[in-house]
């Protein structure tokens, strides 16, 4: 099954008539399951393209199926209570309220969703300690790293439980191990837990932890292959 579809998809941007195709006509499929990275120079596309799958923005041209819907005949409040219940998101600034401890930061998706308070506290616990940071539950986030601050918007992004995780450069703001911890710990949602899981970087090495690398250049797919030199992770956690 695919959980993402999308055909001959085209985005134009236009700035006081001036025409920018950032997308042009993109066609590729997402099997349920799958960690796929996207890669491409700046400029290629590659953040539009997760913009548009992500429900951030819309597309110019051309269908976008999501777990076989037509994601045209949703209205925008279907389309926000999809976003928040289907997808999850990690961003390379991390987007945590710096003043609020792990966990009140990690239940903040459940607020949106249709699932009772008085379980918001035990699955905000459950996402916490799936990436190794149950000693920080009580923290606030400004007290700490940047590794730490990245796995806590992974535990956010898994609380519902979403069909895929998009991750956007998750390891551009953090050191060289606290990098390899957080891709680790992706790679194990999508090993383990069966997460579908859509990475973009520009990082090769990074992108070598999926199981198929898409390349963008000038809003079209260069190529589109399996990764041959796979690297697996163990748990992806730093004590």
């Amino acid at each position: 099954m695919s959980v993402i579809s999308i055909k001959n998809l085209w985005k134009v941007y236009n700035n006081e008539g001036t025409k920018t195709e950032a997308l042009r006509g993109v066609s590729l499929d997402i099997k349920k399951g799958e960690f796929v990275a996207i890669m491409g120079p700046s400029g290629s596309g590659k953040s539009t393209l997760l913009q548009i799958l992500g429900l951030l923005d819309d597309h110019t041209e051309g269908t976008y199926y999501f777990t076989e819907k037509d994601i045209g005949a949703y209205n925008q409040e279907e389309i926000a209570k999809l976003r928040n219940q289907k997808m999850g998101f990690v961003f390379q600034a991390f987007n945590l309220l710096p003043h609020e401890t792990v966990l009140e930061n990690v239940k903040l998706p459940l607020m949106y969703s249709n699932i009772p308070e008085s379980e918001w506290n035990k699955k905000a616990e459950e996402a916490v300690i799936s990436v190794g940071l149950e000693h920080r539950m009580n923290y606030k986030a400004v007290q700490l790293s940047g590794g730490e601050k990245q796995r806590v918007a992974i535990a956010r992004a898994l609380v519902n439980n979403p069909e895929v995780i998009f991750a956007d450069e998750p390891t551009g703001n953090l050191d060289s191990k606290s990098g390899q911890a957080v891709i680790e710990i992706i790679q194990k949602l999508n090993r383990d837990m069966g997460h579908t899981i859509i990475l973009i970087t520009h990082e090769t090495y990074t992108a070598q932890y999926a199981e198929r690398i898409i390349r963008l250049l000038d809003g079209e797919i260069e190529s589109d292959e399996k990764v041959t030199n796979r690297k697996m992770g163990k748990d992806g956690f730093i004590k």
